[in-house]
């Protein structure tokens, strides 16, 4: 209980100096893929939307205490992950308790994920965010959902999550690419506009994390 009031006290003070961080997880897939995602996106909302997030994010796995210590923790990847036991219990008190998880397939993770979510809320099904939702609306709108940043197979991005009480407390991002847009711009050569989209769409995640 003194860990979780803890959480919830610590993301109720917007001005408090933030860490952020990346899952690192099991399972062989490559949770280290686009170095430069976070740093950046730390840097766009620091300069954009008065986050005092420290410049350089952490690193965590999913069983590890100190996962509490982060009010926003990204995970990305191609390939195969695997929770064990502890990392979804874990993950649960995380989730239930405040934390919040974005999940950003960069392209083959969707066949792996999906399961792995079952395991931390099996009583809980994946539901499409509706292009109403907050977390599309502020600071920066887009007003049709989830922008697409990268094509692969030609479908439509789309947004998914896992909402405890009506607060989305799981993203899932897919067929979107967000955190390529997030790189640095020589990485994949994307348009300005291109990037600047996904950068904004990533701002308005944090946003809703300090806001709600």
């Amino acid at each position: 209980m003194k860990k979780i009031f803890y959480l919830l006290l610590l993301f109720s003070i917007p001005s408090f100096s933030q860490e952020i961080a990346l899952l690192k997880y099991s399972g062989g897939g490559d949770w280290y893929a686009n170095p430069t995602s976070l740093p950046n996106l730390i840097s766009f909302c620091n300069a954009n939307i008065n986050t005092r997030i420290k410049n350089k994010p952490s690193t965590v796995e999913p069983s590890n205490p100190d996962l509490f210590s982060y009010p926003f923790v990204h995970m990305t990847g191609h390939g195969n992950v695997v929770f064990s036991d502890a990392d979804v219990a874990n993950l649960r008190n995380y989730l239930t308790g405040g934390g919040f998880l974005h999940i950003d397939d960069n392209y083959g993770m969707d066949q792996f994920i999906r399961k792995e979510i079952k395991k931390i809320f099996p009583n809980n099904n994946l539901v499409e965010i509706a292009a109403n939702h907050p977390i599309f609306q502020k600071p920066f709108p887009f007003p049709n959902g989830l922008p697409k940043i990268h094509e692969h197979d030609g479908t439509r991005p789309q947004a998914f999550g896992i909402f405890i009480d009506n607060k989305l407390v799981l993203l899932y991002t897919y067929e979107c690419d967000l955190g390529d847009g997030w790189e640095d711009a020589e990485v994949h050569n994307d348009p300005a506009n291109v990037r600047d989209k996904a950068l904004k769409m990533g701002a308005n995640i944090i946003n809703y994390i300090f806001t709600n």
